[in-house]
């Protein structure tokens, strides 16, 4: 781990604390990480779930990996160690919303076991809901909602998750969500009732 410069002076013992900002908003903040193959559902069943815990009250910040890529990190490519500091920026960006009291949705493929683990050292195990989003290549490829697996298949795109990149299968998470032959509806509500005791602090 890299050492803090002598010229930075965090001041985490003199901000507004975490708890504080829970019992305003009425939450616990944990940040839910939906990872999976291009094409799986991840962005979909973010934005089910975001829009189902708004409606209910609930203060959160959906983290998409082409909308981060577009933004904060538009200067990282997809080489392993690019990967590697793309999760580690998403990841410490979740534990500030989470540290603000705010619950973020994070979706991003996270194809291997080490930067599952990586994510879940920053932002920590009881701050962390995990969602493995289960979709075969063969589903993933036939949506292709971004014709990723097409350039992929005529060789435009390189170390693509899937094709010359591994996808890691995970070891157990806390929710398998497999969207090959489930409706979006009840993907979101399964979702919805696995996330939402976490959540919850007081009756709204």
């Amino acid at each position: 781990m890299t050492e803090l410069s002598s010229e930075i002076h965090p001041i985490f013992d003199v901000v507004l604390p975490r708890a504080e900002k829970e019992k305003k908003l009425q939450q616990h903040a944990r940040a839910v990480w939906l990872f999976g193959l291009s094409g799986s559902g991840k962005s979909t069943l973010a934005v089910g779930l975001e829009r189902r815990l708004f409606a209910e009250g609930f203060t959160t910040h959906l983290l998409d990996g082409d909308n981060v890529r577009a933004g904060l990190n538009r200067d990282l490519g997809f080489a392993a160690a690019e990967r590697a500091e793309n999760i580690r920026r998403v990841a410490e960006v979740a534990k500030l919303f989470v540290q603000a009291g705010i619950i973020p949705i994070v979706a991003f493929i996270t194809p291997l076991r080490e930067l599952r683990e990586l994510a879940r050292t920053i932002i920590g195990t009881d701050d962390l809901i995990e969602v493995y989003v289960e979709a075969s290549i063969e589903n993933c490829a036939r949506r292709d909602p971004k014709g990723l697996y097409a350039r992929a298949g005529g060789g435009r795109i390189q170390d693509f998750t899937g094709f010359t990149a591994p996808f890691e299968l995970p070891e157990p998470a806390g929710l398998v969500v497999n969207t090959d032959n489930e409706p979006v509806a009840h993907s979101v509500e399964r979702l919805h009732q696995f996330v939402l005791p976490r959540l919850e602090r007081s009756p709204r």
